[in-house]
């Protein structure tokens, strides 16, 4: 995984990440909760009611309208960020570098991970690595500090075995920690499916974003004639003839595939973005994420 340039790393930490559904927590970081607090910064006012403790109320406003009221105060809350990377060996395609869906993908979870950190948000980053290691965890940590040691923690990201996603994720579920904002990347190539797996990280209060990640071969095979494949994660083949024909129905399976996992996350408030690694990360976090008011 490549580091980020100084330009690129400026750039993030104006960027917030927006928790829509999920509370945040009691801790205090750098963004501005809805609800009202304890902090020294100026929210609204509202009448006086007995019981309401007098040390907030406002007095110079009390002699000018000799009328009591009560200052709110704006609450800076830290948000639990949960970035999941599928690290299974399908995502270690193509052999293109540039292309390469891990290499993408842990290079979103370091800008993701930036963001949060530089933001007073609480970061945990988990690689799901396969069926025997299971999960691969960094964190949770707070603070700007951080950011170096996430990215050599990512550095050591390999790809391997075929990872169980409704198992992992129902293991992260159990282990995870606080409920908070959380990112699943992966290619979804997962034979025992997601679906359960989701539900659970619902269930435990979660508000998720999956961003399904294929490459550009995969999207469009640039491929034809007799060919045999082989499965990267089980080593199983089939002898398969490229054609138009058989092109096309890919495609259309490709599509139909989408279309189903985007109905499933809409019908549960997950935000779905399907997203090629031929598409700049920089263009998926500036501007697509930004769209889906998961960035501002």
């Amino acid at each position: 995984m490549k580091r980020f340039d100084e330009n690129s790393l400026r750039k993030l930490e104006q960027l917030t990440l927006v928790a829509e559904q999920v509370r945040v927590g009691v801790l205090k970081g750098d963004r501005r909760s809805r609800k009202r607090g304890t902090s020294i910064e100026f929210a609204d006012y509202r009448n006086y009611v007995k019981g309401d403790d007098l040390r907030r109320l406002d007095w110079n406003v009390y002699a000018r309208l000799e009328r009591p009221f009560i200052k709110l105060l704006e609450e800076e809350e830290d948000l639990a960020v949960h970035i999941l990377v599928d690290a299974s060996a399908s995502m270690d395609w193509p052999e293109n570098e540039a292309l390469n869906k891990l290499n993408y993908a842990l290079l979103l979870a370091g800008a993701l991970g930036h963001i949060g950190l530089t933001t007073g948000d609480q970061v945990t980053v988990a690689l799901l690595v396969g069926r025997e290691e299971g999960l691969r965890r960094w964190g949770p940590f707070r603070g700007a500090q951080n950011s170096l040691h996430l990215l050599n923690f990512l550095e050591t990201g390999a790809a391997a075995g075929l990872t169980d996603l409704n198992l992992s994720l129902r293991q992260y579920s159990l282990r995870g920690g606080r409920p908070g904002l959380l990112f699943l990347v992966s290619d979804m190539l997962s034979p025992a499916g997601y679906r359960d797996g989701l539900n659970r990280l619902l269930a435990r209060g979660h508000e998720i974003s999956l961003i399904h990640l294929l490459s550009p071969d995969e999207i469009d095979p640039p491929l034809a004639g007799d060919l045999k494949l082989i499965d990267i994660e089980t080593g199983a083949d089939a002898e398969i003839t490229l054609d138009p024909t058989t092109l096309a129905a890919y495609r259309e399976r490709l599509k139909s595939w989408q279309q189903e996992i985007a109905a499933f996350c809409t019908g549960r408030g997950v935000h779905y973005i399907p997203i090629s690694s031929a598409v700049p990360w920089e263009k998926l976090v500036m501007q697509t994420l930004r769209e889906q008011h998961i960035i501002k």
